[in-house]
């Protein structure tokens, strides 16, 4: 009996490189592969793009090992990862220099520059999003300003994800999703904006940027020198790729009207939307999704490991914090805004966190529990964003990424949203989504078909407690804008 076709789903994230290998009819999962990048120390957050194969390959590898795949097992791939960094490459395709990853804010004086000379409005009308330091076009600006020398090598811009892309198949190509990140792209209308660049320097931009691809289309296929290195033969397709925030959302099967929260590294709060979506305060990203539609979304900076620096700072585990916050009276309390490494909605990269409203009486279980709501109304903010920009937010409430592990972070959302909170049964939306993406390649069907055939079933963890945190929040927003003045409260 010959055994059935597999499809890899790549999740090429700041942290690490994770592989699911997957059947290419059903879905189900055969194994997991993972391997790890090097740990970056924002304001200036680098990496080499040659270490993102190295751990993918090693990943991939481990995954077929577990899998007990054949060679010949894999018939198609799709790469999603970390989105907005800057891969340089110069006529020969090697790498310039490091990458700039979106949590580098030390390109922020050249995007302010940027925002000076082409006008908020005009970026908020074309892009559908108010770039910050994390965008593309910033990392451009700042590598023709500090590094000119670089700069005249530049030959073509790719993402983290269209690298990978690169290596498997040869061809410089991207997606909308990501495309509609960089600061440079009109989702709406399917172009480059070359003009934005020519802002930066007089150069042939079109000619550097990679094609973009719709989500149904083939980048290539993997190439020889690629099929050695994974050790596997055959024709295999690789899908065009994604960014891991709008990968998840095909993993998770999001429909209109649903909300994800993920609570990982830096929180985003996100749904799915039929049409453009343009802010006209900034705050909102209206960036492209991977089924030709759009996923409206607001990206802080400052997530888990807020979290994580308040059990060091009480001499708490992770599961202590969360007891502690859990059992904290229903008192306004403290409120932490919560912009410790600076803040990227609000865009605030020089600000950091602020807690407010200590009296005599307060307690340690009102400070843990503030550590938390730091982060939950920071992105529950971001959801009356998308409320106020038109967006549908009246479906589900999903919570994704490591945080969503903590019952804190999910008992809180809950509170706050008033709203019951789910869990899918499923860990890695990201590269489930893009194994959901391999799988149309790769079997000639529509993305979005392939996606509701395999959206994971979801399960209530958390439902409303008696007693509105209404005013607590509204005591959060207080401190987090005056803090914003100036990034000092």
């Amino acid at each position: 009996m010959s055994k059935p076709l597999l499809v890899a789903g790549v999740d090429s994230s700041t942290q690490s490189c994770k592989v699911q290998l997957r059947d290419a009819e059903s879905g189900a999962l055969k194994a997991t592969g993972t391997a790890p990048h090097s740990p970056t120390f924002p304001p200036l957050s680098e990496q080499n793009p040659g270490e993102w194969w190295s751990a993918f390959t090693t990943a991939f590898r481990s995954a077929m090992t577990k899998a007990g795949a054949a060679t010949d097992q894999i018939v198609g791939i799709s790469v999603a990862g970390q989105c907005h960094g800057l891969v340089a490459l110069d006529e020969s395709a090697q790498i310039i220099r490091p990458a700039k990853l979106w949590n580098d804010t030390t390109t922020t004086p050249q995007l302010m520059k940027l925002r000076e000379i082409i006008g908020d409005d005009a970026f908020i009308r074309s892009v559908g999003s108010l770039p910050t330091a994390a965008f593309t076009i910033s990392k451009l600006a700042w590598l023709a300003d500090t590094e000119p020398a670089n700069f005249q090598k530049l030959r073509h811009i790719l993402l983290p994800h269209d690298y990978l892309t690169f290596r498997l198949t040869g061809r410089y190509v991207t997606d909308r999703s990501e495309a509609s990140g960089t600061g440079y792209f009109d989702s709406a209308e399917n172009r480059y904006l070359p003009d934005f660049l020519k802002y930066i320097a007089d150069r042939d931009w079109e000619a550097m940027l990679p094609e973009v691809l719709g989500p149904n289309e083939t980048a290539g296929e993997v190439g020889p020198d690629a099929l050695v290195e994974l050790g596997l033969k055959g024709q295999i397709l690789v899908g065009s790729g994604g960014g891991d925030q709008h990968a998840a959302a095909l993993g998770l099967g999001i429909q209109h009207g649903d909300v994800v929260y993920s609570f990982g590294t830096s929180g985003v709060v996100s749904t799915v939307h039929p049409k453009a979506v343009h802010d006209p305060e900034g705050l909102v990203n209206g960036v492209a999704d991977m089924t030709n539609e759009y996923m409206p979304l607001v990206c802080t900076l400052n997530a888990a490991k807020v979290t994580d620096t308040f059990t060091r700072i009480l001499g708490a585990t992770r599961d202590e914090l969360a007891r502690l916050a859990l059992s904290a009276a229903n008192t306004v309390g403290p409120s932490l805004a919560a912009f410790l490494d600076g803040e990227r909605t609000p865009n605030r990269p020089a600000a950091q966190g602020v807690l407010a409203g200590l009296t005599t009486a307060t307690t340690r279980e009102e400070v843990a529990r503030a550590a938390f709501e730091g982060v939950v109304f920071g992105l529950y903010r971001g959801q009356k964003h998308l409320e106020r920009a038109g967006v549908d937010v009246s479906g589900r409430i999903l919570a994704v990424g490591g945080g969503a592990r903590s019952s804190a972070y999910l008992q809180l959302l809950s509170d706050v949203t008033e709203r019951p909170v789910l869990l899918p049964s499923e860990d890695e939306a990201t590269a489930r989504g893009a194994a959901v993406q391999a799988a149309a390649v790769a079997t000639h069907r529509q993305v979005r078909e392939v996606r509701d055939e395999w959206a994971p079933p979801t399960a209530p963890v958390a439902e409303p407690r008696a007693g509105s945190r209404q005013e607590a929040f509204d005591a959060y927003c207080r401190v987090a804008d005056v803090t914003e003045l100036d990034g000092r409260p």
